[in-house]
This record gives C-alpha cells, structure tokens and sequence, in this order.
C-alpha cells in the first residue's frame, strides 16, 4: 500500500492565512451563537498558527548552544 503524497502550491503561512480569513467570512454570515464562536476560535488557531510558523522559519531564529 502506498501513501498519497500532494505537492502544497502555497506556503503553510499562506494557506493558514486564508483559511482564517475563509473561517471569519463565514462567521460572520451565522447569527451570535455556539456555532458563530466554534468558527471564530478556529479562525483565531489558524492565525494563531501562521504566526507562529513565520517566527519559527524566521532567520533571526538561532538553534540553542
């Protein structure tokens, strides 16, 4: 058995990026409620992640010594 592989085109940055954006458009559509605040929590991940990823691929990022 053999493991699908797929070729990302985006950058992980880029794609967690749109995804919030997505996530916050569509919360935004939803009346006040558990599910409105479901989707605003995974917006806030995503953007929560992108951040983080660019801190980490950043050069100024040293291994310790």
């Amino acid at each position: 058995m053999q493991r699908r592989r797929f070729k990302q085109t985006q950058s992980l940055e880029a794609r967690l990026t749109e995804e919030a954006k997505r996530l916050r458009e569509e919360a935004e559509l939803l009346p006040p409620g558990a599910e409105r605040e479901e989707l605003v929590r995974k917006a806030r991940h995503a953007e929560t992640a992108s951040h983080m990823n660019e801190w980490l691929t950043s050069p100024g990022l040293r291994p310790p010594d």
